[in-house]
């Protein structure tokens, strides 16, 4: 078996983790990346090792060709930014849909073995919780999250599609609310926004009346599921994500606590579509790869927080 790993996405938040960690483990490691949401920083630690390289690509374009054999290829080429997606529907659908028939039509070339990185929004708002892999959903089709969604949902059918037709050894995870180091001010994503906001001293921006529910992964526990699949005898869909719920308010209140924060907390409307409730089963996961997360909410919140402070210059000012 080859050891060389590519992994698309592999400049973003979660996909520069995973890079991270096959390096550790002694693989050679390829990052596609076309930049769009990713960000050369997060692996421009990684530049000086002979056994990585980051390649500029589209993954919706024709593969690389001088790409020789991997063994194994996380698919992970998609914005999970809703301030991205929503702005960029039509390239968040193309990237989910073309994207993931590329990867299979080149591992089904080269022999790889491929996991693609589904996500809850597959589930949409569920009238099933906690949301077991059986449970196919309530996504709204054309409201304004369905580039995501229903393109993630696409990704799915295509990848068992070509396991039952073309035999290709395929791998699916669905991964709920993945945050940590080296997630991006802006970026739409709750976690972030309240961390960015509570450490400039602005309103926390809180929809609704804050009782929606998420469930928090932090991202070593998330790139360990995946590592697990990956060598699974298992094809999927597994849930990988930490089954421990919080409300949003809740969310908010820890942060302002961690951060020292005096921002307020502002209420908003409700977007179009935003899931009532979320958390994952997690038997399957824990079951078939003996996986669990193991980071707590707040360990993992005072890392993104750190990270946030030196991604916002306020470390210094902090240790002054």
């Amino acid at each position: 078996m080859s050891d060389l790993v590519v992994v698309t996405g592999g400049a973003g938040f979660l996909g520069s983790n995973l890079c991270d960690r096959l390096l550790a483990m002694g693989r050679r490691v390829v990052a596609l990346d076309d930049l769009s949401t990713g960000d050369e920083a997060h692996v421009s630690h990684l530049a000086a090792n002979p056994n990585f390289e980051l390649h500029r690509h589209d993954v919706t374009q024709v593969w690389p060709q001088r790409l020789e054999g991997p063994s194994r290829i996380f698919n992970l080429a998609c914005p999970a930014s809703p301030a991205y997606y929503q702005q960029h529907p039509v390239r968040t659908t193309l990237t989910s849909a073309i994207g993931m028939w590329r990867v299979l039509e080149a591992a089904l070339h080269s022999g790889s073995r491929v996991l693609q990185g589904s996500t809850s929004e597959v589930y949409g708002d569920p009238e099933v919780h906690p949301q077991k892999e059986s449970y196919h959903g309530l996504v709204n089709p054309i409201g304004p999250r369905s580039c995501y969604d229903e393109g993630k949902r696409v990704a799915e059918a295509m990848c068992f599609a070509y396991h039952r037709e073309r035999g290709l050894p395929v791998r699916l995870v669905r991964i709920f609310n993945s945050y940590g180091p080296r997630l991006r001010a802006g970026d739409g994503r709750v976690v972030s926004n309240f961390i960015v906001q509570a450490l400039q001293g602005e309103p926390l921006t809180l929809y609704g009346k804050g009782e929606q529910t998420r469930s928090f992964c932090y991202v070593d526990d998330t790139v360990d599921g995946l590592l697990r699949m990956m060598e699974a005898d298992i094809e999927g869909p597994v849930n990988i994500g930490n089954p421990t719920e919080h409300t949003v308010q809740e969310l908010a209140e820890l942060v302002l606590r961690l951060t020292g924060s005096r921002s307020k907390i502002e209420y908003h409307p409700l977007p179009a579509d935003d899931p009532r409730r979320r958390r994952p089963d997690i038997t399957l996961a824990s079951t078939k790869l003996g996986w669990v997360p193991r980071v707590s909410l707040e360990d993992g919140l005072r890392e993104t927080i750190a990270h946030f402070r030196r991604q916002l210059g306020l470390a210094d000012r902090l240790a002054a």
